[in-house]
């Protein structure tokens, strides 16, 4: 969400320079590279360690279920972002069709928006921290069948 918001800050003051009612505005559509490979690359991460962890922290009989957990919580997080850009509309938009989620892309400040983002993100991660910190894995089951089927076989060479 940081390098979202430089670029929408690259953006603006481009927009600033042309005019903020310009359609089109100068500049290559390049600098969303690093934003989307971040994103892309933060998504992959995190997917794969949350099922990861679902399905080897959960017990024997849960672990379809915590598959359907993990998708729960993700669409969880569209409907809390949906909720984020409402309650963002309407406690700094105006009657106009002004503020940080504007009408017009040129006129609102978006930047604020993923800086808003960015300070959000910030504190879900010192919360996850603290959370990782007290958090205490559990530890897998010794394997009793396996230990006792080689005990058996050797016994039975023995014999």
């Amino acid at each position: 969400m940081g390098a979202a918001a430089l670029v929408e800050m690259k953006r603006l003051s481009v927009a600033n320079d042309v005019g903020r009612n310009t359609p089109v505005l100068p500049i290559s559509v390049f600098w969303l590279i690093p934003q989307f490979f971040l994103v892309g690359f933060g998504e992959a991460v995190i997917y794969t360690g949350q099922l990861d962890f679902f399905i080897t922290q959960s017990p024997k009989g849960m672990k379809t279920m915590s598959t359907g957990i993990f998708l729960t919580t993700l669409s969880l997080g569209f409907f809390v972002s949906s909720f984020l850009v409402s309650v963002v509309k309407k406690v700094i938009g105006t009657g106009e069709g002004h503020g940080w989620l504007a009408d017009n892309i040129n006129i609102g400040r978006l930047d604020f928006f993923y800086d808003l983002l960015s300070i959000l993100s910030a504190i879900n991660f010192v919360i996850f921290i603290i959370r990782a910190i007290w958090y205490k894995p559990q530890k897998a089951k010794p394997v009793v069948e396996m230990n006792n089927m080689l005990n058996n076989n050797h016994a039975d060479e023995k014999c």
